[in-house]
């Protein structure tokens, strides 16, 4: 039997141990205990995620979504439009940590930033020429304009933006590792949250007047 003494070193290693121990837990979703578990949408049980769906009911289409093949509508202030293929749309992916969506961006359109609390997001162009970018907790602006079979990463909860600055459409898939990734728009936030921010919260945190912020607000009506 090896004798455990308490020097520093082994003080130390045994630190180690115990920072290592649950490091296969932070992914973003939890692993799966079983083959799969497509989601039962209408269960009115409350859990971190679904429930499963009885396996004798689950048939191959539950496997299947083609939700990502149809062409978004970008006629709106933004140019823009998004299908997501989260566990709402695609049960499926329900216990199994991934989701997709798919970006139309009309020329000069906008995924305004925003931000995915619950997943890191990696971005593959498939058609047309876009800028991508985040802005790091240190307030470090990372970018790249990227064109067709190129990608970026953007790492988990920081905000982010793609636009279109090309002369057609583009196309984007954005993948991540939860099944629901939640997406936190920042005007949408500050600007449109209900009940809403209070003015004098606005007002001072960008150093405008009343008029200004009722003006921003107005637009999200």
């Amino acid at each position: 039997m090896i004798a455990l003494t308490s020097s520093p070193l082994n003080m130390l290693g045994c630190f180690i141990i115990l920072l290592l121990l649950p490091y296969h837990s932070l992914s973003a979703d939890p692993d799966p205990l079983q083959d799969f578990c497509v989601a039962d949408l209408n269960a009115t049980v409350s859990l971190n995620g679904f429930p499963c769906k009885p396996v004798a009911e689950v048939t191959s289409d539950d496997f299947f979504f083609d939700g990502l093949s149809k062409e978004g509508n970008t006629d709106n202030p933004f140019g823009f439009a998004v299908a997501q293929g989260n566990v709402l749309s695609f049960p499926g992916l329900n216990t199994l940590g991934i989701s997709m969506n798919r970006v139309d961006l009309a020329p000069r359109g906008i995924n305004a930033p925003h931000s995915h609390p619950r997943a890191t997001e990696s971005i593959v162009v498939i058609k047309g020429k876009v800028l991508v970018g985040f802005v790091s907790t240190s307030n470090v602006y990372f970018y790249k304009v990227l064109t067709v079979g190129q990608m970026f990463v953007i790492p988990r909860g920081l905000i982010h933006f793609q636009y279109n600055v090309g002369h057609s459409k583009a196309i984007l898939l954005t993948a991540f590792n939860s099944q629901l990734p939640g997406a936190v728009i920042v005007s949408r936030t500050l600007f449109a949250s209900n009940p809403p921010i209070p003015n004098q919260i606005l007002t001072k945190t960008f150093r405008v007047d009343d008029d200004v912020i009722n003006s921003i607000k107005s637009k999200f009506a």
